[in-house]
């Protein structure tokens, strides 16, 4: 599975040997605010969280992952895009309904990124792979989270505990279903 360049970006899946460029990205408070509170990622919690928990889910086949943001013009890493089954670590994952996640350093914040970036990985995985619909979640304050979210074309479902391994935490939940027409 391959993502083309969009307009001003680059894609290509994430590995281990990207462990120091998510290490970098993890050390801003700021950007860290919404996943766990501010809380700066270690490079042991990388090696022995954060990459195991990536290779549980990545499936190149498919697009599953996280794909690497990049410059075009600079190569310059700005963040991830996630790809994977929505609720992929509980017993009931839905395979035809896939979450995507973002995370940007922040002075890539304010440019539009984080919407082309996912608008184009769900545009290019809804033509080529079979699912049916796309979500996400973030906490109810990531005001920036969630207007990607309306930008995706995503609706607002609900809000509630969202149940994870890393931590349970109250989540805001948005969806597109790509078999209903607007």
């Amino acid at each position: 599975m391959q993502v083309d360049d969009s307009e001003r970006l680059s894609f290509s899946q994430m590995g281990d040997s990207d462990a120091d460029l998510l290490f970098e990205l993890d050390q801003d408070v700021e950007v860290m605010r919404h996943i766990n509170g501010g809380k700066i990622t270690s490079m042991q919690e990388i090696h022995e969280v954060f990459l195991p928990r990536l290779s549980k889910y990545k499936n190149l086949e498919k697009g599953w992952g996280l794909w690497k943001i990049t410059l075009t013009k600079t190569c310059q890493f700005i963040g991830w895009i996630l790809v994977r089954p929505m609720c992929f670590f509980s017993d009931q994952p839905q395979w035809d309904n896939w979450e995507l996640g973002w995370r940007f350093k922040r002075s890539a914040w304010g440019n539009g990124y984080g919407t082309e970036a996912a608008q184009h990985v769900m545009n290019t995985l809804a033509e080529k792979q079979d699912v049916r619909k796309f979500s996400a979640i973030a906490v109810p304050g990531n005001q920036a989270s969630i207007n990607i979210m309306k930008k995706l074309g995503m609706k607002y479902l609900k809000t509630e505990l969202h149940e994870d391994p890393l931590g349970d935490m109250e989540a805001v939940y948005y969806e597109l279903d790509l078999k209903i027409k607007d």
